[in-house]
């Protein structure tokens, strides 16, 4: 192998490196969002928030960052989908029971995956 073809090489995989880092970075940003709605949503701490995904993304054989950004865009579109509502559902309960935390922010799910307003009185 020449010396071109081994730098030819070496920049090859560097850029795929790059590219993987890129996407990295991409997805932590997504994850440490959701990990905030959590937080916001819940009461319960980032430790707990980062938990709670991880169990979601393994019990409904999501990706991570899939899961993340599904959380990230719920309070704005209202619902989760099918597969990950139950999952966050029960993660977040199991969490609170362990852990304390706060009922969704004086919310419930509805049938869909969405929050809305408990009733009061």
């Amino acid at each position: 192998m020449t010396d071109r073809e081994e730098l030819v090489g070496k920049i090859e995989e560097l850029q795929e490196e790059v590219a993987q880092l890129q996407q990295a970075l991409v997805s932590h940003a997504v994850v440490d969002q959701a990990i905030g709605v959590i937080v916001a949503l819940s009461g319960l701490r980032s430790e707990q928030g980062w938990e709670i995904l991880k169990t979601v993304s393994q019990r409904t054989n999501t990706k991570l960052r899939d899961v993340a950004l599904h959380v990230v865009h719920w309070p704005a579109l209202g619902a989760l989908p099918p597969e990950i509502r139950p999952a966050l559902r029960v993660a977040l309960t199991e969490a609170r029971a362990e852990h304390g935390g706060r009922p969704l922010v004086h919310r419930e799910f509805d049938a869909r995956g969405g929050v809305r307003p408990r009733k009061t009185g």
